[in-house]
């Protein structure tokens, strides 16, 4: 594949969702020259699901990607078990290897949405980490002082408040740096919570040998509740989400998110989202860049056509207070059932807890009568229609 130079795609590309490069003049030199560069992102598969906070990387390893350059996406099942904090207030428990291996079964499905697998050189981590014996370890601990590691924020926030800090969660950025050594990598990208171990990178191929990479880093985005996305809070958008549930989660978002998502989250021309930031601020109706946001990111999942169908399902029943058009049918065969196993066997809520979170919020209906009481015994009617929050519906059969 041939590399491209061209200035101004090279410009977009270093500044658009980037928050900070490591040797910027360095990676511009190399990406003018014509070089063909390894780039390298890793995901740790610590739930089933890639999530659009996770998709922002992901995008920019495509912009690499259409430029010529090969891209690396190690997907972490050695230290998706190990587990990373760096973006934690408390200790990540240790997974399972089977819950990892469970969790990162579809991944290559989802990491397609967004970049040319077929292009992109995949590698598991578990391939070189699961060898390391107590020498290398120490070898690469060596690089490392105990200072460097305290004086993050987060982990010396746990200290100053007497949380426990394990030794395990020493290692892990020496384990994500020697990623980098295997894969011989140009250019690492991650978020800004990941900027300690993108520099372990560094360090740890210098002690091999190795050119120290280079590093992006790109900002974080806020969720469904204005908080920091992420799948341990549930807030998430994710890239298998359904084109309707997307398309509804999207237009839930706080107002003041919209041009963000725009910039971060779709590759809309930035000449476009300026005029959209300049029209919202002139007056302009959020709901209205908000629709074109949805739309534009469902269609990138799923389509252009399903992302205009859910467009027009979020309008029926959001705008003319309509059922949706296809409701999922759910077979209950009891007479009479308690309505947190009746909210659980058709799929409204995860557990009994989440179902009665959601009755005593008054985020369920059940033919048109808002439910209060988490402890009643509901009478099966077939055909009844189940709502849950604002998206999600069920046909009692």
């Amino acid at each position: 594949m041939k590399i491209l130079t061209d200035p101004q795609s090279i410009k977009e590309l270093l500044t658009r969702g980037v928050e900070e490069i490591i040797e910027r003049e360095n990676i511009e030199k190399k990406m003018k020259s014509g070089k063909r560069l390894r780039v390298k992102l890793g995901i740790d598969p610590t739930s089933p699901n890639i999530h659009l906070g996770r998709a922002i990387p992901l995008l920019k390893l495509k912009d690499f990607q259409e430029l010529g350059h090969k891209i690396v996406l190690i997907i972490g099942d050695f230290t998706g078990v190990i587990g990373d904090t760096s973006d934690k207030d408390s200790e990540r428990p240790m997974l399972s290897e089977e819950q990892v291996k469970k969790n990162m079964g579809s991944y290559i499905e989802q990491a397609k949405k967004i970049v040319n697998i077929k292009e992109c050189e995949v590698r598991y981590n578990g391939e070189w980490l699961k060898k390391l014996n107590y020498y290398e370890i120490g070898r690469q601990a060596d690089a490392f002082s105990l200072n460097e590691f305290i004086s993050r924020e987060n982990i010396k926030r746990r200290l100053d408040e007497g949380k426990r800090i394990s030794l395990r969660e020493l290692l892990y950025p020496l384990m994500q740096g020697y990623d980098s050594v295997m894969t011989k990598v140009d250019i690492e990208i991650g978020g800004t919570d990941q900027r300690f171990n993108l520099l372990a990178g560094r360090k740890l191929q210098r002690v091999y040998g190795q050119e120290p990479q280079d590093i992006i880093t790109n900002p974080l985005i806020e969720g469904l509740d204005g908080r920091k996305m992420s799948s341990s809070w549930g807030n998430t958008i994710n890239l298998f989400d359904s084109a309707g549930e997307m398309y509804g989660k999207i237009m839930s978002l706080k107002d003041e998110l919209i041009i963000k998502y725009f910039v971060l989250a779709t590759r809309v021309s930035l000449i476009e989202v300026g005029k959209y930031e300049k029209e919202l601020a002139a007056g302009g109706n959020p709901k209205d860049y908000k629709m074109k946001l949805a739309l534009e990111i469902v269609a990138a999942y799923h389509g252009k056509q399903a992302a205009e169908k859910a467009g027009q399902e979020f309008q029926k029943v959001f705008r003319d207070k309509e059922l949706p058009s296809d409701i999922p049918e759910v077979l209950i065969k009891e007479q009479e059932i308690d309505i947190l196993d009746l909210l659980i066997k058709s799929k409204m809520a995860l557990s009994k807890a989440d179902a009665r979170r959601l009755i005593t919020q008054g985020g369920v209906v059940i033919d048109s009568e808002i439910q209060k009481d988490w402890k009643k015994v509901v009478k099966i009617k077939k055909g009844e229609v189940i709502r849950a929050g604002k998206r999600k519906f069920a046909k009692i059969i």
